[in-house]
């Protein structure tokens, strides 16, 4: 029976493999895509993929059925947690401007299959987001003509009633995703000329919206013979706030398209923060607006601001919010399709999908086949599913990626560089290496038997501590914690800090409720669990972390990204249990294609070395001779390898 067992050494080697991290190029910036996007260009790219979503699908959704006008604040709560991983894409999208978004930035940092289940997911939320502003898109060009087009279907082709399904095949949305499709494939160059004309269009119709619906504005709308401000209470208003992540799903194209930027280390953190700084705005604005014209529990769901200027006596404005939401639906449709090929291709140039969608077409270096399959796909989903399940399907493949970004900023923000250049002397140039002798302060590295012969005895009070590195004044209280490799007490730290914020944000949402814990319980978990979160975050922070001026670095780390940890996990345990069901059978199927096809044909699998028989390490200590070193470390199966004085002296030299 034992026999049959693995061994510890094929289960080390196996979570190896599971969490390489993927290698970086040494020039960035060579792409076989084309890179022509500006600033402009990608903020109203990110423009483009939110305003519409949130402004036309949903606002009338969470305002009718789960928050009431309190949509306001689930919206300023949404702008702020994404405010928080917004920054650290900012950060990811300057130093790595490679396609491919938090699953590359999870894959350069945590490890492969974290990134491949995040890439995954992203497949997921593209395809969904798409599809759902697919059919609000034919829902409000039905509206323009009193749903005719509803009922000619109806009529003619039947009505379902399955759960999750549409009531009606919605073939209007299938056919505008396929021509949207179709325009994508021409290149990044049409993709963008595109989107600045409905762009421009959307943010018209945004400001024609805002003015007319503060003039018919009622302030009794709020008032409690309304139902007050907040009738569903503060459950309600995190509810929807959940919900409302689907509105600023946007700002991840910026980085999906970090690699066809010119100068993505500006144009990435700077667009990012353009785009979702207005759109948040809108939002906020769009929500009082609405909810003051006419009583939030009156809303049409489907066509929410249409809807309240016809009931206004306005037809004709009611008319141009319908036809300019319908140029505003068509940016999101564009920035979904013009991200998830992207996505798909990172995923399979790595090796990590399927090799076919890694081609790129030589004239208009977009990846087609990606393009045409995952557009079909789309249009698939459109045309069968239920808006409203597509919604929260979206959300929590959404705060998953947010925050495995914000702990992917953690980890390599208290990691050293791979490959790290010398550092720059104040004259700029390298500064030379250091060929002092054993009584030097600095860590020597020598080359002997294929292993690092180390000089590990050294001044500490004059060393420069590298990032992952106990800070000075720490050390004298956790010197235990200084054996430890670099980053090796962060990562640990890490995990722990998203284990507590888990336990947290499950006695938040069910002690009361599902758990029916009493209150002396209820009180000593939320005491545990949030001290573990305390000591984690203290703990990260006692450590030397990188600083760099080249690039956009978000501030407050690890506080910030950690925040982002929790706000996220806790807007995820707000979702309804069949969106977690449905959920854990999608990350199924991605394990059953990543341990299929993936963890074979993976480009870091190819990378690394074949086991060797003998592995020995070397360490020169001062004060002692080579071979006395050699022999304690030395197999006992070889004898013991004496080194010449003279070559003692070259490795010194």
């Amino acid at each position: 029976m034992a026999r049959w067992l693995p061994r510890s050494a094929d289960l080390t080697r196996f979570c190896q493999k599971l969490n390489r991290v993927k290698t970086l190029e040494d020039d960035m910036m060579e792409t076989s895509f084309n890179r022509c996007l500006s600033t402009i260009d990608l903020t109203l790219l990110g423009i483009g993929g939110m305003v519409g979503s949130g402004l036309y699908v949903l606002t009338g959704t969470v305002a009718k059925e789960i928050a009431g006008p309190a949509v306001i604040v689930s919206f300023i709560i949404a702008g702020f947690a994404s405010l928080l991983a917004a920054l650290c894409y900012a950060e990811f999208g300057a130093r790595v401007p490679k396609t491919g978004s938090a699953y590359m930035f999870t894959y350069v940092s945590v490890g492969e299959i974290w990134a491949f289940l995040i890439g995954w997911n992203v497949l997921l939320e593209y395809m969904i987001g798409g599809a759902a502003v697919a059919r609000a898109w034919s829902g409000y060009l039905d509206s323009i003509f009193n749903h005719r087009i509803k009922n000619f279907t109806e009529t003619h082709v039947g009505a379902w009633q399955v759960p999750f399904l549409a009531h009606y095949p919605d073939f209007l949305a299938a056919a505008i995703l396929l021509v949207a499709t179709a325009f994508i494939s021409f290149g990044a160059k049409v993709s963008s000329w595109l989107n600045h004309v409905f762009s421009a269009i959307s943010m018209g119709v945004i400001l024609f919206i805002l003015i007319m619906g503060f003039v018919l504005a009622q302030p009794k709308n709020w008032s409690t013979q309304e139902g007050g401000f907040a009738p569903y209470g503060l459950s309600g208003i995190m509810a929807g706030t959940a919900t409302c992540f689907y509105a600023f799903v946007g700002f991840d194209v910026i980085a999906a398209s970090s690699e066809e930027a010119r100068n993505p280390q500006r144009a990435v953190p700077r667009a990012i923060a353009f785009s979702l700084g207005l759109a948040t705005g809108a939002y906020i604005l769009v929500s009082v607006v609405l909810t003051l014209m006419v009583p939030w529990h009156t809303l049409d769901p489907d066509s929410a601001l249409a809807d309240a200027f016809y009931r206004r006596g306005y037809a004709w404005a009611g008319f141009l919010v319908a036809a300019g939401s319908i140029c505003a639906m068509n940016t999101v449709l564009l920035s979904n399709l013009f991200s998830l090929p992207r996505i798909v291709y990172a995923m399979a140039e790595d090796g990590l999908f399927f090799q076919v969608f890694s081609r790129v077409h030589p004239r208009t270096q977009v990846p087609v086949i990606g393009i045409m399959v995952f557009g079909l796909l789309m249009a698939l989903l459109a045309l069968i599913f239920d808006l409203e399940a597509l919604v929260q399907f979206l959300s929590i493949g959404t705060l998953l990626a947010y925050t495995f970004v914000a702990a992917s900023i953690i980890v390599l923000r208290f990691q050293q560089q791979k490959g790290d250049v010398p550092a720059l002397a104040p004259s700029g140039q390298p500064n030379p290496e250091p060929h002092e002798g054993p009584s030097g302060g600095d860590l020597k590295e020598y080359e002997s038997f294929s292993d690092k012969l180390q000089l590990v005895d050294r001044d500490k009070s004059k060393e420069q501590r590298e990032p992952g590195q106990l800070k000075a004044a720490f050390e004298p209280y956790l010197e235990f914690l200084s054996d430890f490799y670099p980053g090796e007490v962060v990562t640990v730290a890490v995990v722990t800090l998203m284990v507590s914020a888990i336990c947290l944000c499950s006695i938040l949402v069910f002690g009361n409720t599902h758990l029916h814990l009493p209150t002396w319980s209820y009180s000593l978990l939320l005491v545990l669990f949030s001290l573990g979160f305390l000591l984690s975050l203290l703990l990260i922070w006692a450590h030397e972390q990188q600083h760099s001026t080249q690039t956009f670095q978000i501030p407050l780390v690890p506080l910030s990204p950690a925040l982002s940890i929790i706000l996220n996990i806790y807007l995820m345990l707000k979702l309804s249990y069949m969106t977690w069901l449905r959920f854990a059978v999608w990350l199924l199927l991605g394990l059953l294609v990543y341990f299929g096809y993936g963890i074979w044909h993976s480009k870091e699998n190819l990378r690394e070395p074949r086991p060797q028989r003998v592995s020995a390490r070397y360490v020169v200590f001062p004060g002692g001779s080579l071979e006395e070193r050699v022999q304690a470390v030395q197999p006992t199966s070889q004898p013991a390898t004496r080194l010449p004085d003279s070559n003692t002296d070259d490795c010194k030299r």
